[in-house]
């Protein structure tokens, strides 16, 4: 009985990191369609004489829900890797499946925590690309026209 129910922890444990692993995929295109989309709506601004704060304020936005998709990402990876340490371990608790959003409830930050936790993604180089040099060729331009 024990060696089945570690056989089907172990499988359940696979398949929550199969989807774990398919969600955070899908989460690092759905970041590179946003930042498409900022170079793309640059672009048309530029090209048709948009408004450059306005551009900038719609590159912000882009830039901030980027930094929410990769928060959220990040949650998926942390997961990712106790998943994986619960394979690696054959002593792992039974109750150790599928525990995702009871495990970040637990450590859940307040309102401010989360505020703090989507600036910090926004601020990574991985994330501020292209936005920053987005933002500074509005800004030059501006300033030239």
């Amino acid at each position: 009985m024990l060696a089945r129910m570690e056989t089907s922890e172990a499988a359940l444990l696979g398949r929550e990191w199969t989807a774990l692993h398919r969600d955070c995929e899908a989460s690092e295109r759905s970041a590179l369609w946003i930042k498409l989309g900022a170079v793309a709506l640059t672009a048309m601004a530029v090209a048709l004489s948009f408004d450059a704060v306005l551009t900038i304020v719609l590159v912000g936005v882009l830039w901030v829900q980027e930094a929410i998709v990769r928060t959220g990402q990040s949650r998926l990876v942390d997961r990712l890797l106790h998943v994986e340490g619960l394979l690696r371990d054959p002593m792992a608790s039974p109750r150790a499946v599928c525990q995702l959003y009871s495990d970040w409830l637990a450590t859940r930050p307040g309102p401010m925590g989360l505020l703090a936790e989507y600036l910090a993604a926004a601020a990574r180089p991985t994330v501020a690309f292209p936005y920053a040099v987005l933002v500074v060729v509005l800004l030059a331009l501006s300033a030239v026209g």
